[in-house]
């Protein structure tokens, strides 16, 4: 199989590739003569970015039998760079890992691409806790660090607020907003940049590319139509920098189209992207608990559930309410609610609604910021604090 190592810039795809697993696999007896680096994002390398050169300096690098380690950083600088690793699949001594920062061609379509040969790796920014394994503090304050700084492995390298700051701003409009602008060629720049302030603004919030192009219509005093915000949402998704999560009608068993949900991969990249002014703890909560499901491999739905009452005149009324979380991952499946607070009991009742109205027996979480002993209710709800969620790899079992 193609190994295809995907995720967003600078969160530490190549040094998996070339520094972790290099050092793993010379670990093992493999020569360094047969472990073969290609970093097409250095320009001396320039060269390699065209297909037929590249394929002929990888087979001069192959002189035996013996199996070779080809790595290939950032792939999508390499025109036709399918056919060139498709040309390595019969080829029984070569073993090929790719990175790649655009999910356009290359997770979308990993799997028709490579023709069931591909598996693609995602790599995320750090867990809390990978973060909290080399954090020098308690665990409360490591999680607001966190939640403010974000995961980005070299944020850990800045000692300042200031400094973290001035990385994180500068990787978002240097890196990533420049990235995306040139490769879509995006001629209205301001267009772009307020699109990305009003979904950083409102992370967890059902919307859609109707309802933000009426909000940027409203902003810029000009017509922006639903076409160009659902194409610039793709792009930001495309890109790693966020991801649209779908509703999904528990009861009904049927996805509903529109509005979405988006989260950010990383929080801090959120926070600069709006200069730290709204550090909102519910809302970043609730992108936390999304992206450690992620990182633990787990495929994500925002719930709906109906619920149907009679009024005061003996009519019947429908309402929904709604699951933060479907987690579904093989036969598995949790049902997830993010509550930073639950003050009182009527603020119980309301975030265990949904989840007391869901009629099957996989297994119901309330998360809070609280930390608290985990406990579990008379209807089999359990409640438990975000350290033990975060810092516990089985915290869904517990």
């Amino acid at each position: 199989m193609i190994k295809i190592v995907t995720g967003v810039r600078r969160c530490g795809k190549s040094y998996l590739l070339f520094m972790l697993y290099t050092e793993w696999l010379k670990q093992q007896g493999v020569e360094s003569s047969h472990i073969i680096h290609i970093d097409l994002e250095d320009r001396r390398n320039k060269k390699l970015r065209d297909p037929d050169y590249l394929m002929n300096y990888i087979d001069s690098k192959m002189k035996d039998n013996d199996m070779y380690y080809i790595m290939v950083d950032e792939i999508q600088h390499v025109a036709e760079f399918e056919d060139v690793l498709n040309s390595y699949l019969k080829i029984v001594n070569a073993d090929v890992y790719v990175t790649g920062s655009n999910a356009r061609f290359l997770s979308k379509d990993v799997v028709t691409t490579f023709r069931g040969r591909g598996d693609e790796i995602r790599v995320f920014p750090l867990s809390f806790s990978e973060f909290m394994s080399v954090y020098e503090g308690s665990k409360e304050r490591a999680l607001d660090e966190y939640m403010t700084f974000g995961g980005m492995p070299q944020i850990l390298e800045h000692a300042s607020e200031s400094k973290k700051s001035e990385y994180l701003k500068s990787l978002f409009e240097n890196t990533y907003i420049r990235d995306i602008k040139e490769r879509y060629h995006i001629k209205n720049n301001e267009v772009m940049d307020n699109l990305l302030d009003v979904v950083s603004s409102s992370i967890g919030s059902l919307t859609n590319p109707t309802k933000l192009a009426n909000t940027l219509t409203s902003i810029r005093h000009e017509n922006i139509n639903n076409k160009t915000t659902n194409n610039y949402l793709e792009y930001i998704c495309d890109s790693f920098l966020m991801e649209r999560v779908e509703r999904y009608d528990v009861k009904g068993k049927r996805y509903i189209e529109s509005p979405y949900k988006y989260y950010f991969v990383d929080l801090g990249l959120r926070n600069a992207r709006l200069n730290f002014r709204q550090l909102e703890k519910t809302h970043m909560m609730e992108n936390l608990i999304y992206n450690e499901l992620r990182v633990r491999g787990y495929n994500i739905d925002v719930g709906i559930v109906q619920v149907f009452k009679n009024n005061s005149e003996g009519k019947t009324t429908r309402s929904h309410l709604e699951i933060d979380f479907v987690c579904n991952q093989g036969s598995k499946r949790y049902y997830i609610q993010s509550a930073y607070s639950m003050p009182t009991e009527e603020k119980a009742e309301q975030e265990e609604a949904s989840l007391r109205n869901v009629n099957d027996s996989f297994k119901k979480i309330v998360i809070v910021g609280d930390d608290i002993l985990v406990k579990r209710n008379e209807a089999g709800i359990t409640t438990m604090s975000i350290y033990d969620f975060l810092l516990n790899p089985n915290s869904l079992e517990l």
